[in-house]
């Protein structure tokens, strides 16, 4: 479609694609409706002859008059097409969805296009307004957006515990480490695993294992921050990234954790299960050359902590 169209051939133009599934308005420059197709009367419920020579916005006052004001405008004055596409607005027009593929939208997605129309002395004196209905394309964008967002999830997720799995949260401690290189904003690091978890899975069952491993996720899930990270390192232990805290401050957040676990009974088939956490801390400082060196920190003080008979918090020694 050329850019600039005499408003004397727009008629012709308008009973060649009455029966096409595109909507054709054309307004003046009173924004009143001056052409109405078939395709927006089904849609509307309008007829032609109930919408012409009335002001867009009268008819329709959920469009957003000072935005299409100012985009038809420009039309009028620099004599150049101009469009509105789904991804930035989902439509012009707030039509009910009919397509069968596509039946779960609320509403037509569309785009837009806006076309000076010139009278005999090549003045532009009306805008035709194309619209196209999008929204297969629209909700199979979105299906495939949600896929690639739920794949990716998945992807970082540790399946049992919906924490971070241990490839994900470690590529997050190698970039808190990254941080702290630039800022030197501290960070604290916390190392922790079930006590005598073998035990557990031996006496219980591994699917009682797995309900333990749960319930400490959850309480973690509910004592951390929305700024913290944790994850799930492997078998029973766990990690979590305190931001911005100190070692008083993780030790704090650790005791506070142990006790909640220690209190903590988990009831699988009728039988009551306790259970203890064991967790060493590590503060980030500039000695520590790498996220690796911070890990194996906090690992010591983990060791420690089990070596000093479980149920404990040790905090890492760095000299």
């Amino acid at each position: 479609m050329n850019s600039k169209i005499d408003i004397s051939d727009f008629h012709w133009l308008l009973g060649m694609l009455n029966g096409i599934d595109v909507g054709l308005i054309v307004l003046n420059k009173d924004f009143k409706i001056q052409v109405w197709n078939r395709f927006m009367s089904a849609h509307s419920g309008l007829e032609s002859n109930a919408v012409h020579n009335r002001n867009l916005f009268d008819v329709f006052d959920d469009i957003d008059e000072e935005w299409f004001t100012h985009k038809v405008n420009s039309v009028f004055m620099l004599n150049n097409q101009a469009f509105t596409i789904h991804e930035q607005r989902p439509y012009l027009f707030k039509f009910k969805n009919n397509r069968p593929i596509t039946g779960t939208a609320e509403f037509m997605y569309q785009n837009a296009t806006l076309i000076p129309l010139t009278n005999a002395r090549g003045d532009v004196d009306h805008v035709g307004i194309a619209i196209y209905d999008v929204s297969d394309d629209a909700v199979n964008k979105t299906a495939l957006h949600s896929a690639i967002a739920e794949l990716t999830r998945l992807s970082r997720t540790d399946k049992l515990t919906d924490l971070y799995n241990r490839g994900y949260w470690e590529d997050c401690l190698a970039k808190e480490y990254g941080r702290y290189q630039r800022t030197r904003q501290i960070s604290s690091l916390l190392m922790f695993d079930i006590d005598h978890f073998k035990q557990i899975n031996d006496t219980y069952g591994h699917q009682a294992g797995d309900e333990v491993i749960r319930a400490v996720s959850g309480l973690l899930k509910e004592s951390v921050r929305g700024t913290d990270i944790i994850g799930r390192y492997g078998g029973e232990e766990f990690g979590c990234i305190l931001i911005d805290t100190d070692s008083n401050g993780a030790m704090v957040f650790a005791e506070r954790f142990r006790q909640a676990v220690e209190y903590c009974t988990v009831e699988y088939q009728e039988t009551e299960i306790k259970f203890t956490i064991s967790l060493g801390i590590a503060e980030l400082i500039k000695p520590m050359r790498s996220h690796t060196e911070w890990l194996e920190a906090s690992d010591q003080a983990l060791y420690s902590a089990k070596q000093s008979g479980r149920n404990n918090v040790k905090v890492a020694v760095i000299e």
